[in-house]
């Protein structure tokens, strides 16, 4: 039997992608709820895997082809797997100690884009889930959610991971053909399309105005010199500025509730709760992921979710839970040494 092998629908706002890159090929024997290939969308990159056991009989579409929802990526054929392809259990050697065992296993068991974020972040991923279920991206993330979220002691870096190869369908650099005119075109991403439209989409279609008004940190800048030391050995992450900034800006929010809300038709919806976006740059543009009631945050809170967006966001492993909604965005153009600037509207 052939099972066809489909874009799954992940969201109202999503109904094209690219195809990435395949992570399995032609011949291969693949599992149930084993990662096949990996497609880009124009706000995240998702793991589409197979729903049945058997081989990769057909690859339908290559990478860099642009697919939508329901189109047929490629073919699993469930009675062609040979039995040597299929995955058989070892003997016990009784050399291995149990917990490398353990490990061993749970890797295997783990996504590419699973093991990818657990190397990067130092997981042992016989720590992240038990059970014969597949392990995710979503199930390291919520591990490093939870581990950050409980005090612990420091621990050591993990190693730096070996630099990720290019995808194939990016484009070699091209030169005119003029030798004094060089020029190199690159494909751009889904999501750098839509992020390089939708910027000038904002630029033509909304109000945008801009102000400026100097005010005195000194007193920020004193505390978190005095704090600082202590923040860190009782949370294990530095005290910045951001926390102070969503902070202000919460109580602005609160002081003037109009600035949180939106038109809908004839009428104005006021927002009783604070998402508050934050503004963060990756490889590929903008990103602007969501502090979900960031009013009941800490600062300590604060400071590991921005961090752990901007890795999020470095490694194009946000979810798009991370960039729905929000009621109020903060773009810091201070981190690039600008002293003023006018951000974009980014429209959602």
């Amino acid at each position: 039997m052939t099972v066809k092998i489909v874009v799954p629908e992940s969201g109202e706002s999503v109904v094209e992608a690219t195809v990435g890159r395949w992570l399995k090929k032609e011949g291969d024997y693949v599992n149930v709820g084993e990662a096949v290939v990996e497609l880009e969308t124009d706000k995240v990159n998702l793991e589409v895997a197979a729903e049945q056991a058997g081989v990769l009989s057909k690859i339908e579409h290559g990478e860099g082809d642009d697919v939508q929802v329901g189109d047929v990526l490629g073919l699993i054929d469930e009675s062609a797997a040979p039995d040597d392809q299929k995955p058989q259990a070892e003997e016990p050697s009784g050399k291995a100690a149990p917990s490398d065992e353990k490990e061993g296993d749970q890797h295997e068991r783990a996504t590419p884009m699973a093991k990818r974020l657990a190397e990067e972040s130092g997981v042992n991923l016989s720590q992240v889930a038990d059970g014969g279920k597949r392990i995710t991206r979503q199930d390291v993330e919520s591990y490093i959610e939870k581990k950050q979220s409980t005090p612990a002691k420091k621990e050591a870096k993990p190693a730096t991971p070996a630099p990720q190869p290019e995808r194939s369908f990016k484009t070699e650099p091209e030169t005119s053909g003029d030798p004094s005119r060089p020029e190199t075109r690159e494909r751009m991403t889904r999501r750098r399309q839509t992020i390089a439209q939708r910027l000038v989409e904002a630029q033509q279609t909304a109000a945008m105005l801009t102000t400026f008004n100097e005010i005195d940190m000194s007193a920020v800048m004193d505390m978190r010199k005095r704090r600082q030391a202590s923040f860190v050995d009782r949370h294990d992450i530095k005290l910045g500025f951001m926390s102070f900034f969503v902070k202000a800006s919460i109580g602005a929010l609160k002081a003037f509730p109009a600035i949180n809300a939106e038109i809908s038709g004839k009428e104005i919806v006021y927002k009783h709760y604070y998402d508050i976006g934050m503004a963060v740059g990756a490889p590929e543009g903008l990103v602007v992921p969501v502090l979900r009631d960031a009013d009941r945050l800490s600062f300590a809170d604060i400071e590991k979710k921005i961090k752990d967006f901007s890795k999020k966001a470095q490694d194009n492993s946000l979810s798009l839970d991370d960039l729905r909604g929000g009621t109020f965005t903060i773009t810091n153009g201070g981190v690039f040494g600008s002293l003023l600037s006018t951000p974009i509207l980014n429209p959602p």
